[in-house]
């Protein structure tokens, strides 16, 4: 059975940092892309970041030069640094898991097969 255990929410004032972290277990992730959206009360599920398996990364533009997405592959973990932390970032962030499909972006979220549960983030203004 897949697990996808996230870790690392909180409660952060404006300006700060947190690292979320997602490990996979229950099958072999060998080429699979790992990716990280969020969804706020009321909102839709959207992209935040995206690692291949070789290392290329993909950011939302709401993101991108303050969130930075890394993998281990060794211990099917992907992680999300969070810096510069605005209160439009306060949502449920998931982590997801896939192989990837051809002809669907890697921002889609048809592109992963397994979600964590979800961990918080709330931005202090």
């Amino acid at each position: 059975q897949v697990q996808l255990v996230e870790s690392g929410g909180g409660l952060v004032q404006a300006g700060g940092s947190l690292r979320l972290s997602c490990a996979a277990s229950g099958r072999a992730f060998s080429g699979y892309n790992m990716g990280w959206f969020r969804q706020a009360p009321g909102k839709e599920r959207e992209f935040v970041a995206a690692i291949r398996w070789g290392g290329s990364t993909n950011y939302a533009d709401s993101v991108r030069g303050r969130f930075t997405i890394s993998r281990d592959n060794a211990r099917n973990t992907v992680f999300l640094q969070m810096d510069s932390l605005k209160p439009e970032d306060t949502a449920d962030y998931y982590c997801a898991v896939g192989p990837g499909r051809l002809g669907v972006a890697l921002s889609s979220t048809y592109t992963y097969d397994y979600w964590g549960q979800g961990t918080q983030v709330t931005v202090s203004s």
